[in-house]
């Protein structure tokens, strides 16, 4: 059986199981990370009286950030996917995306929508966990770098293929129907990944870590979520508001702003991919520190050329491209931070990140409506200064 293009792009001094099951574990992902990303470059829509509850985008963006705000409960996840299979890991996170997303569809008020929003984006969560932790037990430190990139072509493929889809579905329908035809998906790949990885087998996390208690956090792995936190807040700062943007200033409908989000999609698509040919080549710690030096400046021009359709997408899809690259970079850090428990440390790093898409959220939909795009292009600036800082500071602190 043919392995597929992505299976391919990995020799043969890899794992057997990883490379059989690359393929089924990034198309699932795509389809789970399609419905955790949907929302917020249609906040306008949902909030809209024509298809959504007719209440302002900042209620809509509190919303999106409370339900950010579970993250808070994802390195509890982690130790939850440390101690259980990764399978089982795996599937209790696309059940939870599932009943999330089904709830989303039918919400009869905000206060739904938020259950679903926050069920949604916990479980996608330990989805995420348990394929990092099940990719950590076998794919050494020094070469994880090209696993973890190609598997997360999945974000960038999410927004260049699936929310584009689903944002037409949204105008020839609403945003509803799209919500259930994510939900078809994910229970789908659901099915079909438990199969492969069944199929796929390989070790397991007992005969990798039996003899291997977890370790602990130093005051240095700290640094890596609070780099996380300042990335991931910095995208969401631009990636909730931009579609409102164009929604407001340009007169954009639901299809043009999936046209928008395909285009993204390519952007982040290159990033991926570059981050899997180059971050274990000229380092991780590096590579974040490259991605956030990117994203200033390109925040910068979105903030200072608001008005200007050309000039600001060109600067927003700059953006994008520096924050993959950065974030997948990060990654393969974070799955080492606590020795023999990938999880653990994976789970406290992808908190970190959801509690500054939560907090960021909230803040630059204010922003966006007091002062518009430009407001929450200087707080996305502030947070990817942060990121940057943090990860040197890290990559300096090598004996704390």
């Amino acid at each position: 059986m043919s392995l597929g293009v992505l299976g391919r792009l990995l020799d043969d001094s890899y794992d057997k199981s990883v490379r059989e099951s690359l393929v089924p574990l990034t198309l699932t992902r795509l389809v789970a990370n399609t419905g955790y990303r949907f929302a917020p470059p249609f906040i306008a829509i949902i909030a809209g009286a024509e298809q959504g509850f007719g209440v302002s985008i900042a209620r809509v963006g509190l919303i999106i950030s409370i339900s950010e705000l579970a993250g808070f409960l994802a390195p509890l996840l982690g130790t939850f996917v440390d101690r259980v299979s990764r399978r089982t890991a795996m599937a209790s996170g696309l059940g939870g995306s599932f009943l999330g997303i089904v709830m989303m569809a039918f919400a009869p008020n905000l206060t739904v929508l938020c259950i679903g929003l926050t069920l949604l984006n916990l479980l996608k969560s330990c989805f995420d966990l348990g394929m990092a932790a099940w990719i950590a037990d076998r794919v050494p430190y020094e070469r994880r770098g090209r696993v973890v990139g190609l598997t997360e072509t999945s974000w960038a493929l999410s927004l260049l293929i699936g929310v584009s889809l689903l944002g037409l579905v949204t105008a020839v329908s609403t945003w509803r129907v799209a919500c259930m035809v994510g939900g078809v998906f994910i229970a789908a790949c659901a099915l079909w990944l438990d199969s492969r990885i069944r199929a796929a087998g390989g070790v397991t996390r007992s005969q990798r870590h039996a003899e291997s208690p977890p370790g602990r956090m130093t005051l240095r792995a700290w640094l890596v979520p609070l780099s996380m936190f300042g990335m991931m807040g910095a995208a969401q700062c631009l990636f909730v508001t931009f579609g409102a943007w164009l929604a407001d200033d340009f007169s954009f409908g639901a299809s043009g702003i999936a046209a928008v989000g395909f285009a993204l999609g390519v952007g982040e698509l290159v990033s991926s991919t570059s981050s899997a040919r180059l971050t274990d080549r000229i380092g991780k710690e590096r590579s974040v520190v490259l991605g956030a030096a990117v994203m200033v400046p390109s925040a910068a021009v979105l903030a200072a050329f608001d008005t200007s359709l050309v000039v600001g997408l060109a600067g927003l899809a700059i953006f994008i491209i520096g924050f993959e690259y950065g974030v997948v970079s990060m990654l393969p850090l974070a799955t080492d931070l606590v020795e023999s428990a990938p999880g653990k440390g994976f789970g406290l790093v992808i908190g970190a990140g959801t509690f500054g898409r939560g907090v960021l959220t909230f803040v630059a939909t204010v922003l966006y409506e007091s002062i518009g795009i430009s407001g929450a292009a200087l707080a996305g600036i502030v947070c990817a200064v942060l990121s940057a800082a943090a990860i040197y500071a890290f990559s300096r602190g090598r004996s704390w």
